[in-house]
């Protein structure tokens, strides 16, 4: 199972960890951990490389976290709202294989 965990203060998404893998199909051929994937680094991207903001990214096979300062974070909370809605639609799709979590920090 993908588990995503967004890290909130304040009603504030301030940077996500996912990790796992879905086992709904093999690899390479696993739509939800490709779905999954893209849509992680493309908010990541989005967020470094187009918006040119700051932040913490780590990825390996089956994990990836994002972390922004509060600041970072509200320059970033459109992108970030995009993700958390995305991935929930996932997860009420695929309850099986995708779990969201929301952590105060």
């Amino acid at each position: 199972m993908i588990t995503v965990t967004f890290n909130c203060s304040d009603n504030l998404i301030c940077g996500f960890t996912i990790s796992g893998h879905s086992g709904f199909s093999d690899e390479g051929s696993d739509i939800v951990c490709a779905a999954v994937s893209s849509a992680a680094y493309m908010t990541a991207n989005t967020i470094t490389e187009i918006l040119h903001i700051s932040a913490d990214v780590t990825e390996n096979d089956g994990f990836m976290s994002l972390s922004l300062s509060k600041g970072e974070a509200e320059k970033s909370a459109v992108v970030l709202d995009g993700l958390r809605l995305h991935l929930t639609a996932l997860s009420e799709q695929y309850t099986k294989y995708i779990k969201v979590k929301i952590s105060e920090v």
